[in-house]
This record gives C-alpha cells, structure tokens and sequence, in this order.
C-alpha cells in the first residue's frame, strides 16, 4: 500500500465532508478526501434535492384544483409518474459537477474512492493507500432506519435511498413514519395520484409547535391522507401485490406499496472506530461541544453525531471543525439558532423553543404572539392563507422561538433565526421596515402584538387626551 500525508483527512463526501474539504483547501490545507459511494452523499442523491424535486412535481398536479378561485379553470392533469422520476434525475445530475470528484480535485483536494476505515489514532486505510493526516473529520453521515417489526424482512419495501428510483405509480403507499421525510413523500405522492397512509408511533413531526402540526394534519387529511398517529405497526405482511400493516390497536391498513421513514442511523460499522480510540453509541460518534471526539485528532460532523439532522447542520459543523482544526480558535456548537422546514404544501418550519418547550423552562413567564396569514394581504391576494406565524418570548420581549405554518414558511423563518442568533428583541422585528405586499409582514405584525395591549389600553388614551390638550 501507498502513503499519503495531509493536513486534513476527511472521510465521508456528503454536505459536512464537502464543506470541510472545499473550505480546507481553498485555505491553503493539503486535504484528502475518501468516500465510498456517491459523491454528494444522501442531500443530493436520496434526501433534499430529489424530494423536493418530487414535491415540486407533485405542487404543479395541483394547480387545477386551486385556478378556479382565481377564475382561471384547468382540466385535471395526465401524470406521467416515470417521466417524474426522470425529471428528478436530471435535476439531480445538472446539481451533481457542484459536487463531484472532478471540481474538487480541481480545488486541490486528493479524492479516493473507497471504502475507509482506522489503523490506528493517526492512520486511515482507502482502497490501496494509508492516509496519515494531521487531523481527521468523519462526515459519514447516516442511513434509513430498519425498525424490527415482525415480517418486515420478507417484505418488500422502499426507503429513501430506494423510493426515487421508482417508476411505477404506487396504487396505495404506506407510509411508516410521521417525520418531515415521511409526511413529504407522502403529500408528493397523493397528489400525483397515489393512495396514501401515514403511520406513526408517536405524535406526527414532534419537534415542531404541536398547534401547528395539528392544523397541517388536518390539511393533510382534507387532501385525503389517511394519518394513525401514536399508533405502533406490530406487523407486516405482503400478500401477491398487496401488504398489509397491522396495528398496535388490532386495525389493519392495506396497500400496494411501503414506505421506510421510521429515524436514521449513523453510518459507523466500516470505521473500525475502536481502532483510534473513538467512542460510539447506536445514536453516533460522541463528540464535545468543539465537534472533537474522544481522539483528540479526530472530529465529526453532520448525521454522523446525532442531534440535528439536517443538511445545513452539517455545513455549520463543518464551519465549527474548519475553525478548530485549522486555527485552533476553540469553537463551539450553538443550536439555539438552528432552524428547520418541512416541504409540505404549506410549509412548516421552525427556529428555537415551541410553545411546550418554552413553558417547560419559563412556566408563565411567557407571551405567546400570533398573526394569521389570513389576515395577510399578499396571502390573500395569492389565495393561500392557510397557517400563521406564532413567536414565543419573554416578558421583557426576548425572542425565545418562532414557528411558521404557511406558504414559503422556511424563507420567512430566517429573520427570526437571525434575531435569535443575535439576541434581538421582539421591537427590531417590529419595527422592520418590510416591502408591501409581503408574506413577511406577517411576522412584522405578530411581533407587534407584544405591544398592541399597552399602547392601545386606556391608560394611553388618556395620555393623548392630555397631550391634545397643550395644544
């Protein structure tokens, strides 16, 4: 085997790997970079960029049912689902140069394409080659959860790794898992003609404001989606083309086709971890708040960790490692910023504490703001008012945390990631100058509810009553 030395190893080619890398070598670092399988990881071949290319399809099969309200009647669309499934890769290919051995090597990062795993603390082998690097960062990344459910090893099913290569139409899609991936997909694929049940063991998206997910099921249900939420599959079973999940509570739901999207794992078994000294859990590489695992050589970045699982975590910790790894400026993680969307039609996103979990640290030391998007003129205007911007803060007007339910909801909930990062109060949402007509007024005029009460009371009234009077 052959050697090489870098600054920087990176294992894994997903968002955080390709960050870290990309940022690296423009820096002036001697980087390598090992993946094993795709270039772009689960973000560009599985995850964010073929759903939301599916749910943009998926957006347009809609559009005769909503054109009447506006006076302009279309007949309903003939859905071609395999010309879907091509359209999806080839956006996915048109994103891929962004992301492939090529354009990397071109920034002077070395690519191997191989499966790697540790010799030792300072040595990571790759196909033919021994990589002894200055630094590690393991950006791996995670993959679909298998739950054990009695019959599901001899039953067919899809994940998201699988679903997007599909070409056939599903008749009736079961849907296991109520989270952002399995309440996308299943929206995508009712409205492009599919049966659809979700299934969840739990709450329906619990991370998000529960008043919110509640009215979002709801929409879902109208679109006919049949939800079981709290309700645990024990079974599953496929009889010739059709399958059938049973419940915890004894009721079978009956379909043609099943859907994985039931958490992730971290993808950790090739490693060899315990070689360099790196602790591991079922939830991940355990890492400090620096990213920095128990070998102080190596860190680790995106799914790989747990927490948060998103693409844009992943490029934040890969920010967090550039910093320490390359300048040793001690770095940390900060969530209280982090936001997230779900793609659904409407959106759902959210940034720092919901309602529950802020009563949980504040108890009534709370004030709860809320404006409607049907009290929102651009809304109207566009015939979609569905949903609100609900904001938690303070009594003394600290923002603690926003949540959206409406129409382009993950772009508006950044001004409110921005405020929290900063430390603004609820008075610089509201007193932002925002154009007319816009979604974003929206959350102008729920930050300004905080002070409707005091300036509108009757104290006030006096006041100006007063003042007239001096002339």
């Amino acid at each position: 085997m052959s050697a090489l030395d870098a600054d920087l190893c990176v294992i894994g080619a997903g968002a955080g790997g390709l960050t870290v890398a990309a940022g690296a070598a423009q820096l002036g670092a001697k980087v390598v970079l090992i993946e094993r399988g795709k270039m772009g990881g689960d973000c560009l071949n599985y995850g964010c960029v073929p759903s939301k290319s599916l749910l943009a399809a998926a957006k347009l099969a809609t559009v005769w049912r909503r054109g009447a309200a506006a006076g302009v009647c279309y007949e309903p669309p003939r859905v071609d689902f395999a010309a879907v499934g091509d359209s999806i890769d080839g956006v996915v290919g048109r994103l891929a140069t962004n992301d492939s051995a090529e354009r990397f090597e071109k920034l002077g990062v070395r690519v191997l394409c191989a499966a790697a795993r540790f010799m030792d603390p300072t040595t990571v082998a790759a196909g033919n080659k021994t990589i002894r690097a200055r630094r590690f960062v393991i950006a791996t990344g995670s993959a679909p959860a298998v739950p054990p459910i009695p019959g599901l090893d001899a039953t067919p099913y899809f994940t998201n790794e699988t679903i997007f290569a599909n070409r056939q139409l599903p008749r009736h899609l079961i849907v296991i898992g109520g989270g952002a991936v399995g309440v996308e997909l299943g929206q995508a694929h009712r409205r492009l003609g599919s049966e659809v049940t979700i299934v969840e063991a739990g709450p329906l998206l619990p991370r998000d404001d529960s008043d919110l997910t509640a009215r979002l099921a709801g929409l879902l249900k109208d679109e006919g989606i049949a939800i079981h939420a709290s309700s645990a599959v024990v079974a599953v079973e496929g009889n010739g083309s059709e399958l059938v999940a049973t419940l915890a509570n004894g009721k079978e739901v009956r379909g043609s086709h099943l859907l994985l999207a039931a958490g992730r794992r971290p993808n950790v078994a090739p490693l060899d971890l315990g070689a360099a000294g790196i602790a591991a859990n079922e939830n991940g590489i355990a890492v400090d708040s620096r990213l920095c695992t128990t070998n102080r050589r190596v860190y680790a970045v995106g799914d790989v960790v747990g927490g948060p699982q998103f693409t844009h975590a992943a490029a934040y910790h890969a920010g967090i490692v550039i910093r320490n790894a390359l300048f040793r400026l001690r770095a940390r993680v900060d969530y209280r910023a982090l936001p997230w969307a779900t793609y659904t039609d409407p959106e759902l996103a959210q940034v720092g504490l919901t309602e529950a979990a802020a009563q949980a640290a504040y108890g009534d030391r709370i004030r709860v703001l809320r404006w409607t998007f049907a009290h929102n003129d651009r809304a109207q205007t566009e015939r979609e008012t569905e949903g609100q911007v609900k904001v938690v803060a303070t009594r003394n007007g600290r923002i603690l945390g926003a949540s959206i339910l409406g129409a382009d909801a993950g772009n508006l909930i950044q001004p409110w990631a921005l405020a929290i990062s900063q430390n603004l109060k609820v008075k610089a949402l509201a007193d932002l100058i925002v154009p007319y007509p816009t979604r974003g007024e929206a959350g102008k005029r729920a930050a300004g509810t905080f002070y409707a009460a005091r300036l509108f009371s009757p104290g006030t009234r006096r006041l100006v009553r007063i003042l007239a009077r001096l002339g």
